[in-house]
């Protein structure tokens, strides 16, 4: 199979990939977010758990993913039961529980910013697990990154923001998972990873919904919920594309563009401006994430 260049071409489809796989995330939260003014969030989670699923089965079958001899329905049980798939799986459905429960009770700008910090926390780790070296410069940055965090969650006399500690617990979960991403064999197909993620997330939002209770679902709310699914597909999408397009030290970065659709969807939608600790904290939060990965090209 041909590879694709990562120079010229291929980091230019890589940027555009990525800039709008953060753009299609953040409408997807957005949809949520005015969805859960009026459904519990395990039932809104639950459905488009379920659409989404639904719309990768669909997706996973017409590539061949789900069928035929190379991938036979035996062979795709195993890859979908491997432990570092379900942990994967699981992990992520905790983190997406933690991070959009998060997302209902704050800015969609304050809790986006929350969300990148996860380059951090995965330097950190490699630090920890693997004592990878740290010069004195990444400590320094590191360091910057979380005084962004600091600020951004704003820590009072009355106590932490409780919404926006749930939404750093998020992170690092988020974290957890990426790290457990790269002990997945590469035999394994991302899609089949994702649908594993997205069984889980419903499987989850389905237990929960016992508990919390069921109310009656508009036609608007599920054509909205739907729309949030396949927004969120795309996301996954070309993510994966940006990735395998061009070069990680040049594509990476622009996952932060997320952070300005943020902004400007709060603002629009709801009337969000961030005050000026928070936005000193954004500019820290992401000239330290920029910086954290262009140093581990």
């Amino acid at each position: 199979m041909p590879t694709i260049p990562s120079q010229g071409g291929g980091n230019r489809r890589g940027i555009i990939a990525m800039s709008l796989s953060m753009a299609s995330f953040i409408v997807n939260d957005a949809l949520v977010k005015h969805v859960s003014a009026e459904l519990p969030a395990a039932q809104l989670i639950g459905i488009r758990g379920l659409m989404s699923t639904l719309l990768l089965l669909v997706v996973a079958h017409a590539l061949g993913q789900l069928r035929g001899s190379t991938q036979d329905p035996a062979r795709v049980r195993s890859a979908l039961t491997q432990p570092a798939v379900l942990w994967r799986s699981g992990i992520d459905a905790l983190a997406t529980f933690a991070y959009l429960n998060s997302l209902f009770h704050l800015p969609i700008a304050n809790a986006t910013a929350i969300n990148m910090s996860s380059p951090l926390f995965l330097t950190l780790y490699a630090v920890l697990r693997w004592r990878e070296d740290v010069t004195i410069s990444q400590w320094l940055v590191i360091g910057a990154g979380f005084v962004g965090v600091l600020l951004i969650v704003q820590p009072t006399a009355d106590g932490f923001n409780a919404w926006a500690l749930l939404c750093l617990l998020a992170t690092l979960l988020h974290s957890a998972r990426d790290v457990i991403t790269r002990r997945i064999p590469p035999s394994v197909p991302s899609l089949l990873v994702t649908l594993g993620t997205a069984a889980s997330v419903t499987l989850l939002a389905a237990a929960w919904t016992l508990w919390q209770g069921w109310q009656p679902v508009t036609l608007r709310q599920y054509a909205l919920l739907g729309a949030a699914s396949v927004f969120l597909s795309v996301g996954y999408y070309l993510v994966i594309v940006a990735i395998r397009a061009g070069d990680m030290s040049v594509v990476a970065p622009f996952r932060y563009s997320g952070l300005l659709f943020a902004l400007l969807i709060g603002w629009l939608v709801w009337g969000d401006i961030p005050d000026a600790m928070a936005w000193a904290g954004i500019v820290l939060l992401v000239v330290a994430g920029v910086w954290m990965l262009r140093a581990q090209r």
